[in-house]
């Protein structure tokens, strides 16, 4: 088979969560809209307006009448990047996903690095970049919940990140998940082993800033570690265990003071036992806490996200009832 052909016989989505991004949309569909054609028979951009402040929607409204190839989709509110990601992920109509932020820190041109990846048999391929274009107290909290998602997810790759390309049908896997607790990440190796990745060159954000802080991507952290993992539980269990063992650590040593001199030291050494005890006790219990707190928005039903509004590339639009 020629590479035209080849290339003749890929269809691919490209879906990208909005939010405020009515100033960058558009330059990142216009060169979207260069280089796929060259890679791929046919394509769609998926914009997923996931409750942006701006005016991100009617941007995407217009981008939607210039294009037949850009789909629109309104979210009710701001369920979060992931959450608009699963939406938009879901409704993909091609087998081969791309996934991007719409910030212009992931290059389109970029693109052909990925997909020549994917096309040595990888089911997921990662854009990883050469070097973060943040702030370090920003890069930090990005190396940490990256570090924990490659644990959780049991691969070596260290920079895991939103510029990735993998297979459509990998959402069988995570088809029926309904928790308003997304990660897309875990969610992608519970249908497949086979990733990979490429290094690739960032860009700056020419407008705006991030909307993720320190403290937010700590949160992700323990998102990831609580929803879609077991490991801070074994964790607790084994800070227990090694804290049975001190206990009989100093059962013994208050035996032998008691037996060689008479008296054990007061108040100050059973106040300090008592808090570093109790100090652990609280560690543990906040643990089983996160786990209950999933378990509870699991419970009540609650969606990832709701739909208010679609826009198909011919312009039409589609309301949710």
């Amino acid at each position: 088979m020629t590479e035209e052909q080849i290339t003749q016989s890929k269809q691919a989505s490209v879906v990208i969560p909005v939010y405020n991004g009515a100033e960058t949309i558009g330059p990142l569909c216009e060169r979207l809209e260069k280089v796929l054609p060259a890679l791929f028979s046919d394509y769609e951009i998926v914009l997923v307006d996931d409750g942006s402040r701006d005016e991100s929607w009617e941007r995407i409204e217009y981008l939607c009448t210039q294009s037949g190839h850009i789909r629109g989709i309104r979210l009710m509110r701001n369920f979060g990047q992931h959450n608009a990601l699963l939406c938009g992920i879901r409704e993909a109509r091609y087998p081969i996903l791309i996934t991007m932020d719409d910030d212009l820190q992931h290059p389109p041109e970029q693109i052909p690095l990925l997909l020549a990846e994917f096309e040595k048999g990888y089911d997921v391929v990662y854009a990883i970049p050469k070097r973060l274009p943040h702030s370090w107290w920003r890069n930090l909290g990005s190396k940490l919940t990256k570090k924990v998602l490659s644990r959780v997810m049991h691969i070596q790759i260290q920079d895991i990140g939103a510029f990735r390309i993998f297979k459509t049908e990998l959402r069988k896997a995570f088809a029926k998940y309904s928790s308003p607790d997304v990660y897309i990440d875990p969610m992608l190796s519970w249908g497949t082993t086979k990733f990979s990745h490429v290094y690739v060159e960032e860009e700056k954000r020419p407008v705006g800033h991030s909307n993720y802080n320190f403290g937010s991507l700590v949160r992700a952290a323990l998102l990831i570690l609580t929803g879609y993992s077991t490991l801070p539980l074994r964790f607790a269990s084994t800070v227990g265990f090694v804290f049975i063992l001190f206990g009989i650590g100093i059962l013994i040593y208050v035996l032998i003071i008691s037996l060689t001199m008479g008296s054990v030291p007061g108040f100050p050494f059973l106040a300090s036992i008592i808090s570093l005890f109790s100090g652990v006790q609280l560690f543990s219990l906040g643990i089983m806490g996160e786990y209950i707190s999933r378990m509870y928005e699991k419970s009540i039903d609650r969606p990832p996200y709701i739909v208010a509004e679609m826009k198909e590339n011919n312009g039409q639009s589609q309301r949710d009832s």
